[in-house]
């Protein structure tokens, strides 16, 4: 079946690779680049992708590549990876859509001014250059906004991108460094000797390897169980549209609180409501419950919970199979869920009424995605100490691909155990999981 979104294609290859040095689960921007990393540096890498290259949430998203609004523990990541899109395509000899435009987020009430006044100061102290915008400087910087407009947050630096031409971009560059990429291979379980990870074994057989990384996103969690770990993770549905017919608005995303958009390299327009997903109820929300609560509480206006034909879905899913039976992987190449028609409905009456060249455009296509939501939010990007061998880069909870660069050369530097591009003590396993770490 033919996904709601258009991909560029990519044919990943025929041939089973019998050994290598590191096996990359995933083929979206996390996985991609970090297998482009590796490559790049002499490092014996195959990645295998159940599905398409950027099947799922890596060209779902809303295609920022932001510093601006970040954890604090991620900003150091935003920043690095922010340097790496601006040579993206010299360094995939390809488009990849990125361009430096800025980024704004507007504020319209006394609460937008509190919040993102508290976030510029953070921001400035980790080195972002993001200010506040007085309204005559927001204006200026937006023809056409309405009125209304008290203040802007804007970070020159910050830009977007193409997410459904990057990933597949960035791909055929690890394979032209030497990676060997695999589409419609999903992994069905690892192999260990000694303790350690000696190998994958794929629906078209096994692959001999040393070091796995997990970056199976929204998946990572079904195939961390299946061989005894417990990494926490749940999904959240986020709705895209793509708008057509409207001009004379700035090239730059904008964010507000209840609208966001980018303008796309082909003209259009994709649109969202702000601060809106939902959050299927599952069995494994009631497994997470404790963990999972205190970000309930504090974001419970920016999720819907659902309850719907996914429990029982994922309820009658296995959790756990033989290296030899077919996996749900293989069931589901692709996550693409229906999208929220009503969020997005929303998000263009709020958007006209704040911009008036929206009030001639009008939505032609519309997707949903599913993100990797950690309790905390923030990435992990990390090896696992209980099994030598293998790393888990998962968890990006909706921010993957503006940071999936330097995220991807951060697993890289941790496998081959060269200086990080950051920190990696943020992105720790531990601090969810220290029995595992």
């Amino acid at each position: 079946m033919p996904l709601s979104i258009p991909v560029a294609p990519f044919a990943g290859q025929p041939d089973l690779p019998a050994r290598t040095e590191v096996v990359v689960i995933g083929g979206g921007i996390i996985g991609v680049c970090t297998a482009l990393t590796l490559a790049e540096r002499g490092v014996p890498v195959v990645l295998c992708e159940k599905g398409v290259i950027a099947g799922e949430q890596s060209a779902r998203n809303w295609g920022w590549v932001r510093q601006m609004g970040r954890d604090p523990g991620e900003i150091p990541l935003s920043i690095a990876s922010r340097v790496l899109w601006e040579g993206m395509n010299a360094r995939t000899g390809a488009e990849t859509g990125f361009r430096r435009t800025g980024i704004s987020y507007l504020c319209y009430t006394q609460h937008d001014l509190d919040h993102w006044g508290g976030w510029q100061a953070k921001g400035a102290a980790a080195g972002v250059d993001a200010r506040m915008l007085s309204a005559a400087e927001a204006h200026a910087l937006l023809p056409g906004a309405e009125p209304g407009l008290r203040a802007a947050l804007h970070c020159p630096s910050d830009g977007r991108a193409e997410p459904w031409i990057a990933v597949p971009a960035m791909a055929e560059a690890a394979r032209r460094a030497g990676a060997a990429i695999l589409t419609q291979c999903a992994v069905r379980s690892i192999e260990t000797a000694a303790g350690r990870i000696s190998g994958v074994i794929t629906e078209r057989g096994p692959i001999a390897c040393s070091q796995v990384v997990l970056a199976g996103g929204a998946w990572s969690r079904l195939f961390a169980g299946n061989i005894g770990l417990d990494f926490p993770l749940l999904k959240v549905i986020g709705t895209v549209a793509r708008v057509t017919g409207v001009s004379g608005v700035s090239e730059m995303p904008v964010g507000a609180g209840r609208f966001a958009y980018r303008k796309r390299l082909d003209g259009d327009f994709s649109v969202a409501l702000r601060n809106a997903n939902i959050a299927p109820i599952v069995p494994d929300n009631f497994r997470l419950l404790r963990e999972y609560l205190p970000s309930l509480v504090s974001s419970w206006r920016e999720l819907k919970l659902r309850l719907g034909p996914s429990f029982l879905a994922e309820a009658r899913m296995p959790r756990r199979w033989a290296p030899d039976a077919v996996t749900p992987f293989e069931q589901v190449r692709s996550l693409d869920p229906a999208p929220n028609p009503g969020f997005t409905r929303t998000a263009m009456a709020h958007l006209q009424a704040a911009f008036p060249a929206f009030r001639s455009g009008r939505i032609v296509q519309e997707w949903a995605g599913v993100m990797d939501v950690t309790p905390d939010a923030v990435p992990v990007i990390s090896p696992v100490g209980a099994l030598p061998g293998f790393h888990i880069a998962a968890g990006f909870s909706g921010h993957g691909f503006g940071i999936g660069p330097a995220s991807g050369q951060l697993m890289a530097d941790l496998i081959m155990g060269t200086p990080p591009i950051v920190d990696p003590a943020p992105f720790a396993l531990r601090r969810l999981r220290p029995d595992l770490a």
